[in-house]
């Protein structure tokens, strides 16, 4: 049983587009997504640096229009379940079928302007902890004020909160924890920072009219699979000022029976977690065309 997971933010790098771009009709087709959402995702996607693409309102429709285009390249995809981590679920919406890419990325647009104007109000961020016991992590963060925003496994939990909190956290790390690892990001995603941007993504998902999804969809939420196109764009909704439960969507891939995941572009994070938490599976990470492939190999011994 194969699942189709997209990453979340952080996972781009400069460039990481370019190669993508010279598979036949690519380049007209980002071009296109491009004028839909006022955004040139071709520039940001191959000659724009870091710093260009850490920016929230660039990052999260950057990241999704990759997954989109990478996943069409395979082919047609018969996978036995979706995921995404964080602003990877609207890549996975669109797989399940419930929202076109262009939806997809109308939403995505939105949600990152909206992010970005909430992680301005104040200074935040957030940072990797590895290592520790996950429960007394958990208990040290919010001693601290600050919110797993992130709950990955595999030894791994994202703290997020005030640039204050995460100093604190660097001066005092929790018993066990390995390494604190301040990441590239804007703001504290998946926390109360980000209340704002729930009603403004509220009023976005008021115009779109969802499918209900075609494969089992996996909702980072919980961890649980979620039947109703309407429930996966409430949890959309949500799920910006909640924490990731990736750690539960794992978990749920034990109880599908997965035997192979498989990441879309910019791969790599998702496939390095579920090579720790779910050994004996199968993994692949879709880094460049070059990996295309191995991944139809993998999907015709995996895919229903």
């Amino acid at each position: 049983m194969l699942v189709l997971v997209a990453p979340g933010q952080g996972a781009q790098t400069p460039g990481f587009l370019t190669e993508w771009l010279d598979l036949p009709g690519a380049g007209e087709r980002v071009a296109a997504w491009s004028d839909a959402i006022g955004l040139d995702l071709v520039h940001y996607g191959t000659k724009a640096d870091a710093d260009a693409i850490r920016d929230t309102a660039v990052a999260q429709p950057l990241l999704v229009a990759a997954g989109l285009l990478s996943a069409s390249a395979l082919g047609d995809v018969a996978p036995g379940a979706v995921a995404g981590h964080s602003v990877g679920e609207i890549t996975a919406a669109a797989f399940a079928g419930v929202l076109d890419d262009t939806a997809a990325l109308s939403l995505v647009r939105k949600r990152g302007l909206a992010m970005a104007d909430a992680a301005a109000i104040t200074e935040t961020g957030m940072a990797a902890l590895l290592g520790g016991d996950p429960r007394a992590t958990v208990a040290h963060l919010e001693k601290l004020g600050l919110t797993p925003a992130n709950i990955n496994g595999a030894g791994q939990i994202v703290a997020a909160g005030t640039k204050e909190q995460l100093a604190a956290l660097e001066a005092d790390k929790p018993e066990g924890v390995r390494r604190v690892v301040m990441l590239q990001v804007a703001g504290a995603f998946h926390t109360h920072h980000m209340g704002p941007a729930v009603d403004t993504l509220a009023k976005a998902a008021e115009a779109l009219t969802p499918g209900d999804p075609k494969v089992t969809y996996v909702s980072n939420k919980d961890g649980k699979a979620v039947g109703t196109g309407a429930e996966v764009l409430d949890r959309l909704v949500g799920q910006v000022a909640n924490p990731v439960r990736w750690d539960l969507c794992m978990e749920t891939f034990k109880e599908l029976g997965v035997t192979a995941l498989l990441e879309v572009c910019p791969g790599g994070t998702l496939t390095g977690l579920a090579k720790r938490a779910l050994p004996g599976v199968r993994t692949l990470a879709l880094k460049t065309p070059a990996d295309l492939d191995a991944a139809r190999e993998l999907i015709a011994e995996h895919a229903a």
